[in-house]
């Protein structure tokens, strides 16, 4: 702690705030000797891994803003916001669980990121700048993967079994030209799915993504003719993405992936050969979660089964950005890219440790948001700060535009063209 210092936080709060749902959720402001505030709310998502951080005590957010006020605003008085990685310690040791499960996840998360807002303001400093600097990471402006049919744990009523569609520019697009490629996509299969259920109500899911009564091939077929007739229209070159989010199809009574829309199960073995044969067939090059949270063996095989078509096997539910959990999957082997959710974790300290190893051995970062989001865009300065490659934000609602529109204020102030 440096007593006297400009970053020496003398004020701290939590409150209660709603998320993108209506769901209430915790927001911590945190202020420093120089007058800088740093405020910071959590997200929360539906789909969750069982290996994720708690995010509220008993499921309470209320309790959580409680203990926050009643018990960890005076303690954080007369830290140093700079020493990220003490006060991060500090949120653990009074939590005192693996799990955050006493004081909860997004409690920690949103105090983790109110005390970095802070501590970037009294340097003067954009947040990217500040956490590259502090974790000594190189920083790299991804592109945005974008959800534009949505499915699964995500979606009501008739809707295909795979919860996301995605997607996504290779790397040599520019920031702006992706997402605005991204939007025309989501635009077009309005349209498209307009035409082809004239009488039904085609709405959007919690990302923003449509819902339509159509099984998984023919989201997939609709979605490459668009993808590919947008590619030539905007010279954005293009590419499809899956989210399988196989746990939640995953029943491990009968050892078999439940598709309940399609009528049809499948055993791990019929499961990768499904996933294999949509790669094979469409123009896929990220898939997410196709195998359940436990199954490291499984992604080892489907990793290397999808290598000689470039696809990027993302583990979502299988890490949830949990050093020891990704570890694991260093060693099996298991995919080749990792989702860096912070709420998972719980603190930007967790968040960078997981990220760092990942970067160490040559998985690819992409950040991810929650289906319960707010309106703060955090995430996009994570995601520039780990180096990530991609950053999904759902697709369309003004918190979901709000980290492209970050993204593209620090292009600006890195002076990046993009």
């Amino acid at each position: 702690m440096s007593s006297g210092s400009s970053s020496v936080i003398e004020r701290a709060r939590a409150r209660i705030v709603y998320d993108s749902r209506g769901s209430p959720t915790i927001e911590v402001e945190v202020r420093t000797a120089s007058g800088a505030v740093g405020t910071a709310a959590a997200p929360a998502g539906k789909s969750r891994g069982r290996h994720e951080a708690v995010p509220y005590p008993d499921g309470d957010p209320y309790r959580s803003a409680q203990i926050f006020n009643q018990e960890i605003a005076l303690k954080l008085v007369g830290r140093d916001a700079l020493d990220q990685r003490g006060v991060d310690a500090f949120l653990r040791e009074v939590d005192g669980t693996p799990n955050f499960s006493r004081i909860g996840g997004n409690l920690a998360l949103a105090t983790s990121v109110a005390i970095a807002w802070a501590a970037a303001r009294s340097a003067s400093l954009p947040l990217f700048a500040h956490l590259s600097k502090i974790f000594n990471m190189r920083t790299a402006l991804p592109l945005p993967l974008g959800n534009v049919i949505g499915g699964g744990a995500h979606t009501l009523g008739q809707a295909p079994d795979i919860q996301e569609f995605l997607v996504f520019a290779f790397p040599e697009a520019s920031l702006r030209k992706a997402v605005e490629a991204n939007f025309l996509v989501h635009r077009r299969v309005s349209s498209a799915l307009t035409e082809l259920f004239p009488k039904a109500a085609i709405g959007r899911n919690d990302e923003g993504a449509w819902a339509a009564p159509l099984p998984s091939e023919q989201a997939l077929s609709l979605l490459t003719d668009i993808i590919e007739s947008v590619a030539n229209e905007t010279g954005v070159p293009l590419a499809v993405g899956l989210d399988v989010a196989a746990s939640s199809l995953w029943d491990s009574s009968r050892q078999q992936y439940v598709y309940k829309r399609e009528g049809v199960r499948r055993d791990p073995g019929e499961q990768i050969d499904f996933i294999i044969d949509l790669v094979s067939t469409y123009p896929i090059k990220y898939v997410e979660d196709p195998l359940h949270e436990d199954d490291f063996a499984g992604f080892r095989e489907i990793t290397d089964k999808l290598r000689k078509f470039d696809c990027l096997v993302c583990g979502d539910d299988l890490f949830v950005t949990n050093p020891e959990r990704l570890e694991h999957g260093i060693k099996e082997g298991a995919a080749s890219a990792i989702l860096v959710k912070p709420n998972q974790v719980g603190t930007l300290s967790d968040t960078f440790r997981v990220a760092q190893l990942a970067h160490t051995h040559g998985y690819v970062r992409i950040a991810s948001h929650r289906s319960g989001e707010t309106e703060y865009a955090y995430l996009s300065h994570v995601a520039v700060a780990i180096g990530a490659r991609l950053i999904k934000t759902g697709i369309m609602g003004s918190e979901r535009v709000a980290k492209l529109n970050e993204l593209i204020r620090i292009a600006e102030h890195l002076g990046i063209e993009r």
